[in-house]
């Protein structure tokens, strides 16, 4: 039922995105008189699976869910009919008319990816408003659950000042300044220090099997108890450890590192159980393990419940939404940018965490939330956006090329030479797209 949920919720999200896209270059092809052969979501390799013609155009499904496309009359692209190119100019063709409507036409479909992603954000804002835990209310300082950021620096117990010059307002903003920072500035022990984080800082942390780099410091809760623990018949879910061996306990990175030192022993221990203190004895196996899940990042409504901090909360009127929405917009696409850039430095190693179909399939939920299933909408239309304005002759951003450099020398590109740039541009993002999709299979294989 889990894996069902999430494939609607990949496969909705990639045809609402590939739908829009292409009605991006359909509806200004349209307006200009261009003619519009085929419009598909998914493609139909030798067959598809629903198709209908109404006027000029084929609108069908294909059956390989990897992009959609629109077949405009005229125009080189990943069809490669060359048979067409080679026929006299017709008034309805891509290639007859003007410069600056081929390029609207081309620059269409990225425009409605970033003009959807800015709509979601402002939808998300008014619909949802906006949750947070102030940095400044984390006075116990972070939980660091990944060991790869302790080795570059960071400490459980370090207040987080400033992330590459700029202050940390919200706590779980952290996370995604964190993955693409250099120099981090904390209070540790009541002192400013500065920690710098290696440049292969990405390439270890893909090495891991743990992504979040910094978390909240909550108390050690009972998730789950594994069916061979030793302690499956003294413990409950929910269950919070308050004393450990003796010592009055707050927070879970407290129990685990105390359970690591008394492998093999029987500890007092108390918990909080529908309010109430109840002494236990617990066994610790020989690997220095509990036999149970503790939750590591808890919901906000539960945090308020437990008095754990202060959850901030404010709503937005429409209007009020609109620049708010912007702003998250704007700072996605910043990000997204850093990315990238990082990607393509051999020395961050960020390629080998580059990931395909599979990759963008995990992202998604095992239950179904809206909110989440916006949100990652959203982010993936502004991946889309800025992916096809790359200059790849395959990509839109190829095409545009070619048509801002016609605009500005005055001389059209031979239909010969944009053959071949398109086969190489093809040619290139099957490259990428093995190496995408590769990259999953071997983390599937050699990262579990």
């Amino acid at each position: 039922m889990e894996i069902a949920i999430k494939l609607t919720q990949f496969l909705l999200s990639l045809s609402i995105l590939i739908i829009l896209h292409e009605l991006g270059h359909f509806i200004p092809a349209k307006l200009f008189k261009t003619r519009v052969e085929k419009f598909y979501l998914f493609f139909d390799i030798k067959y598809s699976l629903l198709k209908k013609k109404i006027g000029e155009t084929e609108y069908g499904i294909g059956w390989l869910p990897l992009g959609g496309y629109v077949k405009i009359s005229g125009m080189i692209d990943e069809s490669m009919d060359t048979e067409q190119m080679q026929q006299e100019p017709q008034p309805w063709e891509f290639r007859s008319k003007p410069a600056w409507q081929r390029l609207i036409i081309m620059l269409g479909g990225v425009t409605v990816n970033f003009i959807l992603a800015f709509l979601i954000y402002i939808g998300m804002t008014f619909f949802y408003g906006e949750q947070y835990i102030a940095n400044d209310q984390v006075k116990n300082g972070i939980w660091i659950t990944n060991p790869v950021v302790e080795k570059a620096g960071l400490k459980t117990g370090d207040q987080l000042v400033s992330i590459d010059g700029e202050k940390v307002e919200r706590f779980y903003e952290s996370n995604e300044k964190l993955f693409l920072s250099k120099e981090i500035i904390v209070m540790r022990n009541g002192k400013e220090e500065k920690v710098h984080f290696p440049v292969n800082f990405i390439d270890q942390l893909m090495q891991g099997k743990k992504v979040s780099l910094v978390e909240l410091r909550v108390p050690f809760i009972v998730a789950d108890i594994q069916p061979d623990s030793q302690n499956k018949t003294i413990l409950k879910t929910k269950d919070i450890i308050t004393s450990f061996n003796g010592k009055p306990v707050a927070f879970a990175d407290e129990v685990i590192k105390a359970v690591d030192t008394l492998k093999g022993q029987t500890i007092p221990v108390v918990v909080k159980r529908d309010g109430k203190e109840v002494p236990l004895t617990l066994k610790v196996n020989a690997e220095g393990k509990l036999g149970v899940a503790y939750a590591f990042r808890i919901p906000y409504d539960d945090i308020e419940k437990l008095g754990l901090y202060k959850v901030s909360k404010q709503e937005f009127g429409f209007f009020e939404s609109i620049p708010v929405g912007i702003d998250k917009g704007f700072a996605q696409l910043a990000n997204y940018g850093k990315q990238l850039k990082a990607i393509f430095n051999p020395k961050t190693g960020a390629y080998k965490g580059v990931g395909g179909f599979a990759a963008i399939f995990n992202i998604f939920p095992h239950t179904w939330s809206w909110e989440a299933f916006w949100g990652i909408t959203a982010l993936l239309s502004i991946m889309l956006g800025v992916m096809n304005l790359l200059p790849i002759p395959a990509l839109d951003g190829g095409h545009v090329i070619f048509l801002l450099y016609e605009m500005i020398s005055g001389k059209k590109p031979s239909d010969k030479f944009l053959e071949k740039a398109q086969m190489v541009g093809f040619i290139l993002l099957i490259a990428l797209l093995l190496f995408a999709n590769g990259n999953d299979i071997y983390k599937a294989i050699f990262h579990k």
